[in-house]
Protein backbone atom coordinates (compact mmCIF):
# COMPACT_ATOMS: atom_id res chain seq x y z
CA UNK A 1 0.00 0.00 0.00
CA UNK A 2 1.67 3.22 -1.16
CA UNK A 3 1.04 6.11 1.17
CA UNK A 4 2.31 9.65 1.01
CA UNK A 5 3.54 11.05 4.33
CA UNK A 6 4.08 14.82 4.46
CA UNK A 7 4.58 17.45 7.14
CA UNK A 8 2.80 20.80 7.25
CA UNK A 9 3.38 23.68 9.64
CA UNK A 10 1.70 26.86 10.83
CA UNK A 11 -0.89 28.27 8.44
CA UNK A 12 -0.51 25.30 6.07
CA UNK A 13 -2.37 23.22 8.66
CA UNK A 14 -5.71 25.01 8.23
CA UNK A 15 -6.56 23.08 5.06
CA UNK A 16 -6.44 19.77 6.97
CA UNK A 17 -8.32 20.62 10.18
CA UNK A 18 -11.56 18.93 9.08
CA UNK A 19 -9.69 15.79 7.99
CA UNK A 20 -8.02 15.45 11.37
CA UNK A 21 -11.22 16.31 13.24
CA UNK A 22 -12.99 13.38 11.57
CA UNK A 23 -10.02 11.07 12.25
CA UNK A 24 -9.90 12.01 15.93
CA UNK A 25 -13.60 11.32 16.35
CA UNK A 26 -13.32 7.94 14.60
CA UNK A 27 -10.10 6.66 16.18
CA UNK A 28 -10.57 7.99 19.71
CA UNK A 29 -13.91 6.15 20.08
CA UNK A 30 -11.82 3.03 20.67
CA UNK A 31 -10.24 2.01 23.96
CA UNK A 32 -8.44 3.51 25.83
CA UNK A 33 -9.89 6.94 24.99
CA UNK A 34 -13.56 6.02 24.47
CA UNK A 35 -14.13 9.59 23.33
CA UNK A 36 -17.56 10.80 22.25
CA UNK A 37 -16.40 13.42 19.77
CA UNK A 38 -18.01 16.59 18.47
CA UNK A 39 -16.99 18.09 15.13
CA UNK A 40 -17.43 21.73 16.20
CA UNK A 41 -15.26 21.21 19.28
CA UNK A 42 -12.64 19.39 17.20
CA UNK A 43 -12.40 22.18 14.64
CA UNK A 44 -11.95 24.78 17.37
CA UNK A 45 -9.34 22.71 19.21
CA UNK A 46 -7.32 21.90 16.10
CA UNK A 47 -7.39 25.45 14.77
CA UNK A 48 -4.96 26.40 17.55
CA UNK A 49 -2.25 24.44 15.68
CA UNK A 50 -2.71 26.56 12.56
CA UNK A 51 -2.08 29.70 14.63
CA UNK A 52 1.27 28.40 15.94
CA UNK A 53 4.17 28.85 13.53
CA UNK A 54 6.13 26.10 15.28
CA UNK A 55 3.38 23.49 15.07
CA UNK A 56 3.36 20.49 12.77
CA UNK A 57 0.85 18.10 11.22
CA UNK A 58 2.40 14.90 9.87
CA UNK A 59 -0.21 13.47 7.52
CA UNK A 60 -0.56 10.06 5.89
CA UNK A 61 -2.63 10.11 2.71
CA UNK A 62 -3.87 7.31 0.49
CA UNK A 63 -4.34 9.10 -2.84
CA UNK A 64 -6.24 12.24 -1.76
CA UNK A 65 -7.73 10.72 1.42
CA UNK A 66 -6.09 11.55 4.77
CA UNK A 67 -5.97 8.26 6.69
CA UNK A 68 -3.71 9.24 9.58
CA UNK A 69 -2.17 12.24 11.27
CA UNK A 70 0.09 13.23 14.13
CA UNK A 71 0.40 16.69 15.64
CA UNK A 72 2.93 18.61 17.68
CA UNK A 73 3.62 22.13 18.91
CA UNK A 74 6.05 23.92 21.22
CA UNK A 75 4.86 23.37 24.78
CA UNK A 76 5.06 27.09 25.60
CA UNK A 77 1.89 27.59 23.53
CA UNK A 78 0.00 24.75 25.17
CA UNK A 79 -2.69 24.83 27.85
CA UNK A 80 -2.09 25.00 31.60
CA UNK A 81 -3.09 21.32 31.88
CA UNK A 82 -0.07 20.42 29.77
CA UNK A 83 2.44 22.88 31.23
CA UNK A 84 1.57 22.75 34.95
CA UNK A 85 3.13 19.32 35.74
CA UNK A 86 6.39 20.41 34.12
CA UNK A 87 6.50 23.74 35.92
CA UNK A 88 5.77 22.01 39.24
CA UNK A 89 8.67 19.61 38.60
CA UNK A 90 11.08 22.43 37.72
CA UNK A 91 11.15 21.55 34.01
CA UNK A 92 11.10 24.47 31.57
CA UNK A 93 8.23 24.16 29.03
CA UNK A 94 10.33 26.26 26.63
CA UNK A 95 12.65 23.25 26.20
CA UNK A 96 9.85 20.85 25.28
CA UNK A 97 7.97 20.01 22.09
CA UNK A 98 4.56 18.57 22.88
CA UNK A 99 2.99 15.83 20.78
CA UNK A 100 -0.79 16.08 20.60
CA UNK A 101 -2.49 13.17 18.91
CA UNK A 102 -1.37 10.35 16.69
CA UNK A 103 -4.34 8.77 14.90
CA UNK A 104 -4.40 6.20 12.13
CA UNK A 105 -7.27 4.21 10.67
CA UNK A 106 -7.04 0.53 11.70
CA UNK A 107 -6.55 -0.86 8.20
CA UNK A 108 -3.34 1.19 7.79
CA UNK A 109 -1.66 0.10 11.03
CA UNK A 110 1.36 -2.19 11.21
CA UNK A 111 3.14 -0.63 8.21
CA UNK A 112 5.59 1.64 10.02
CA UNK A 113 3.46 4.78 9.74
CA UNK A 114 3.50 5.34 13.51
CA UNK A 115 7.31 5.46 13.41
CA UNK A 116 7.13 8.04 10.60
CA UNK A 117 4.75 10.10 12.72
CA UNK A 118 7.28 10.18 15.56
CA UNK A 119 10.17 10.96 13.20
CA UNK A 120 8.29 13.86 11.60
CA UNK A 121 7.42 15.47 14.91
CA UNK A 122 10.90 14.93 16.33
CA UNK A 123 12.36 16.56 13.21
CA UNK A 124 10.20 19.61 13.83
CA UNK A 125 11.32 19.77 17.48
CA UNK A 126 14.98 19.63 16.43
CA UNK A 127 14.41 22.26 13.74
CA UNK A 128 13.10 24.57 16.46
CA UNK A 129 16.10 23.79 18.70
CA UNK A 130 14.04 22.12 21.42
CA UNK A 131 15.72 19.51 23.58
CA UNK A 132 12.83 17.30 24.63
CA UNK A 133 9.88 15.65 22.93
CA UNK A 134 6.95 14.69 25.13
CA UNK A 135 3.39 13.45 25.08
CA UNK A 136 0.83 12.21 27.57
CA UNK A 137 -1.32 9.08 27.53
CA UNK A 138 -4.57 8.31 29.29
CA UNK A 139 -4.50 5.80 32.13
CA UNK A 140 -7.34 3.29 32.37
CA UNK A 141 -7.90 0.60 34.99
CA UNK A 142 -6.72 -2.88 34.03
CA UNK A 143 -10.24 -4.17 34.71
CA UNK A 144 -12.03 -1.39 32.80
CA UNK A 145 -15.30 -2.87 31.46
CA UNK A 146 -14.63 -1.62 27.93
CA UNK A 147 -11.05 -2.89 27.75
CA UNK A 148 -10.85 -5.40 24.85
CA UNK A 149 -9.48 -8.82 25.70
CA UNK A 150 -6.79 -8.43 23.02
CA UNK A 151 -5.81 -4.87 23.93
CA UNK A 152 -2.05 -4.24 23.88
CA UNK A 153 -0.79 -0.92 25.34
CA UNK A 154 1.70 1.07 23.27
CA UNK A 155 4.25 1.31 26.10
CA UNK A 156 6.79 -1.01 24.45
CA UNK A 157 6.52 0.87 21.14
CA UNK A 158 7.13 4.19 22.89
CA UNK A 159 10.07 2.73 24.82
CA UNK A 160 11.64 1.49 21.57
CA UNK A 161 11.30 5.01 20.20
CA UNK A 162 13.47 6.25 23.10
CA UNK A 163 10.73 7.58 25.38
CA UNK A 164 10.74 7.13 29.15
CA UNK A 165 7.57 7.07 31.21
CA UNK A 166 7.40 9.77 33.88
CA UNK A 167 4.42 8.77 36.04
CA UNK A 168 5.23 11.61 38.42
CA UNK A 169 4.26 14.06 35.68
CA UNK A 170 0.49 13.84 35.72
CA UNK A 171 -2.42 15.87 34.46
CA UNK A 172 -6.15 15.52 33.77
CA UNK A 173 -8.17 16.29 30.67
CA UNK A 174 -11.95 16.20 30.60
CA UNK A 175 -14.05 14.61 27.89
CA UNK A 176 -17.23 12.59 27.59
CA UNK A 177 -16.78 8.84 27.40
CA UNK A 178 -19.13 6.84 25.19
CA UNK A 179 -21.22 5.76 28.17
CA UNK A 180 -21.18 9.10 30.02
CA UNK A 181 -23.90 11.75 30.05
CA UNK A 182 -21.37 14.55 30.59
CA UNK A 183 -17.62 15.20 30.62
CA UNK A 184 -15.48 13.88 33.46
CA UNK A 185 -11.76 14.30 34.24
CA UNK A 186 -9.42 11.55 33.00
CA UNK A 187 -5.89 10.99 34.39
CA UNK A 188 -2.92 11.08 32.01
CA UNK A 189 0.82 10.78 32.53
CA UNK A 190 3.75 11.89 30.39
CA UNK A 191 6.49 10.22 28.37
CA UNK A 192 9.69 12.14 27.48
CA UNK A 193 12.62 11.71 25.11
CA UNK A 194 15.83 13.73 25.26
CA UNK A 195 16.46 14.46 21.57
CA UNK A 196 20.16 15.11 22.17
CA UNK A 197 20.93 11.64 23.48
Amino acid sequence: MALAIQSFSGGEIAAFVDDLARLRIAVFRDFPYLYEGDLAYERNYLATYSRSEGSVFVLAADSDRVVGAATGTPMVGETDEVKAPFLAAGRDPAEHFYFGESVLLPEYRGQGIGVKFFEGREAQARKLGLRYATFCAVERAADHPRRPADYVPLDSFWTRRGYTHHPELRTTFSWRDLDEARESPKPLSFWIRDLRS
